[in-house]
């Protein structure tokens, strides 16, 4: 691939800002949407975990209110408060735990510990067991100054129980421990604890978390784990390095969300009377993204499939567009080689267009130019040849007239002189053979000459008058334009018998051309001579020689004309000012002809 080139140049310069728009239009595309997904998949889990909150939050309070049941139970109360210990007051203690036990399906066990007779009963799915004579189990008492404490997940146990239950399973379980105490003192008459199976937070949030992406945790205030979506970690403590440095941000706010890590982070504080505990969602931001990344990819397929339609359209508008520029630079090169002719064909309407057009008559018009000084050069020798083809050697009968005219004025012949002088003069015009053109002002001194000779041969039965301003002496004409005229004249025109023959050459000029007008009162042409004579005039200024084709000299002869006559004149002036040049022939009434030549100035 040439870089210097035009058709390289554009192609890059479509292409290239193409893909960056439609890269640039991609990227934000991307952005605009993964923070929209973000936002909304925040808000969205941001409700979804408060609701998660409302459900816990019920079934804390639920479990609190069971537990109250210590206090509401008055025989259960009286007997704590009595300290007996015979078969009522058992049968009282069991029949108030296996109503608690009952109240909710996800409850364990109970464990219930007398102060007073110092017995302690555990109500599990068998035969309940009570034991005598040992101290509360350490657990089971709340922290100073709190009535209630709910104890985080852990394994299940028998609370010291000196007799284990061998057909009872251990489970995960969160505990309520609560205090009673004698109202309206504090002094306490018993500890209850309410074993509730973790499968009662289980099935709250799995509805809040989608578990083959997703990950929620449910801490206490320390750190402890309550329920994982991994079993492994449950009743450990959060040694995440994010939960540290958040751990500010969860204590100060209700709600919330983060990112860290490539994952969304949503939390929200479960802050109940009996209870402080988080609830955190941790979304991964693969998953979080997962639509965006499709509708991405999707994005990537239809941005290839149309760059490469770009691609395909822009190559082949290009080559449409600089084939013209192209061709007119092997145009150029031929041309650089030398072959003027080389043939340009028409490429549209367009500005290349334009340009193809105006280098294919660029091109006609040098040839012409070419042309045309190849015929007036060839013209202009052949007329100079005619009028000195009877003279073997111009200088010489140059010399021997100026001796002939020496001589007449030694014998005191002044006429003689003067005829000599004048042909001695229109010699040694004729014989600057490299002058193509000359001035106005030379021509006439010519025709001056011409015309003394034709005096002295007519005997004065004519006169010659010339009316040219200053401004046109100047002029550059043609060699040898008016003299072949004038001779029409004297061949045609002027009568033997005839003592008043009248001809005048006037000269004048306009915004556009130069016209030179020379009338005659001699005969007039017959009309139909007339016609004809202006049709052949035409034809012949219109003949064209090939620079390029090597005629031989006999072809030549048949093209130019055997004596120097108006045709002559004509194609001379139309190879030095083109086709705006003209001669024209008309009669004058009664008698005469006048001829004019107009010239482009």
């Amino acid at each position: 691939m040439n870089w210097n080139s035009i058709r390289t140049k554009l192609i890059v310069f479509l292409i290239l800002p193409i893909i960056l728009s439609l890269g640039a239009g991609m990227f934000i595309s991307y952005s605009l949407t993964t923070q929209s997904v973000k936002e909304r998949t925040v808000e969205q889990n941001k409700n979804l975990l408060y609701q998660g909150y409302r459900n816990i939050a019920g079934l804390l309070e639920e479990l609190n209110r069971i537990s109250l049941t210590a206090y509401s139970d008055s025989e259960l109360y009286r007997v704590l408060n009595a300290g007996h210990d015979d078969v009522a007051a058992n049968s009282t203690i069991y029949a108030s735990l296996n109503s608690i036990y009952k109240s909710m399906p996800d409850i364990f066990q109970v464990y219930l510990f007398g102060v007073k007779d110092r017995q302690a009963t555990l109500m599990t799915q068998t035969t309940p067991k009570r034991w005598q004579g040992a101290a509360p189990y350490a657990d089971a008492v709340p922290p100073e100054g709190q009535s209630v404490f709910l104890q985080s997940t852990h394994e299940s146990h028998f609370y010291g129980l000196t007799s284990p239950i061998p057909e009872i399973k251990h489970e995960q379980v969160f505990t309520l421990h609560r205090r009673i105490e004698r109202i309206p003192s504090n002094e306490p008459l018993g500890f209850l604890s309410i074993d509730v199976k973790l499968s009662s937070l289980q099935d709250i949030a799995e509805q809040l978390y989608d578990s083959r992406q997703e990950r929620l945790y449910v801490t206490d205030t320390v750190g402890n784990i309550i329920y994982s979506g991994q079993e492994e970690m449950i009743g450990q403590a959060m040694n995440e390095d994010w939960y540290d440095e958040q751990l500010e941000a969860f204590s100060q706010n209700e709600q919330g969300s983060f990112e860290i890590n490539h994952s969304m982070f949503v939390y929200q504080r479960i802050n109940q009377e009996n209870a402080d505990w988080l609830i955190i969602k941790e979304i991964p931001e693969k998953h979080l993204l997962q639509e965006a990344n499709r509708s991405v990819m999707i994005n990537l397929i239809m941005f290839g499939l149309a760059l490469l339609v770009i691609i395909a359209a822009t190559v082949l508008i290009s080559i449409r567009v600089t084939a013209p520029i192209k061709r007119l630079a092997d145009y150029m090169n031929e041309v650089k080689t030398g072959n003027l002719n080389v043939a340009v064909l028409p490429a549209g309407k367009d500005e290349i267009g334009m340009l193809t057009k105006r280098f294919r008559t660029m091109m006609e018009t040098i040839n012409d130019l070419i042309l045309r000084e190849y015929k007036l050069e060839l013209s202009s020798k052949t007329s100079q040849l005619k009028a000195l083809q009877a003279q073997i050697n111009p200088h010489f009968l140059n010399n021997t007239l100026q001796i002939i005219g020496t001589l007449a004025l030694e014998l005191k012949v002044p006429q003689i002189y003067t005829l000599i002088s004048a042909l001695a003069k229109m010699m040694h015009y004729s014989m600057h053979n490299s002058d193509s053109t000359v001035t106005l002002k030379d021509e006439l001194e010519h025709v001056k000459a011409y015309m003394e000779l034709q005096k002295e041969r007519f005997e004065n039965r004519f006169s010659y008058t010339s009316e040219v301003p200053d401004h046109l002496l100047h002029l550059k004409v043609p060699k040898l334009i008016l003299q072949p005229i004038m001779e029409n004249y004297f061949k045609h025109g002027l009568s033997v018998t005839e003592t008043d023959g009248r001809i005048r050459l006037q000269a004048s000029q306009d915004k556009s051309f130069v016209f030179i007008v020379i009338e005659n009162n001699g005969a007039s042409i017959p009309p139909g001579q007339l016609e004809g004579l202006s049709l052949e005039l035409q034809r012949q200024a219109e003949a064209e020689f090939d620079a390029d084709t090597e005629a031989d000299e006999s072809v030549r002869n048949e093209l130019i004309p055997a004596t120097i006559g108006l045709h002559n004149v004509l194609a001379r002036l139309r190879l030095v000012y083109g086709e705006a040049a003209s001669l024209e022939l008309e009669n004058l009434e009664p008698v005469g002809v006048r001829i004019i030549l107009k010239l482009p100035v």
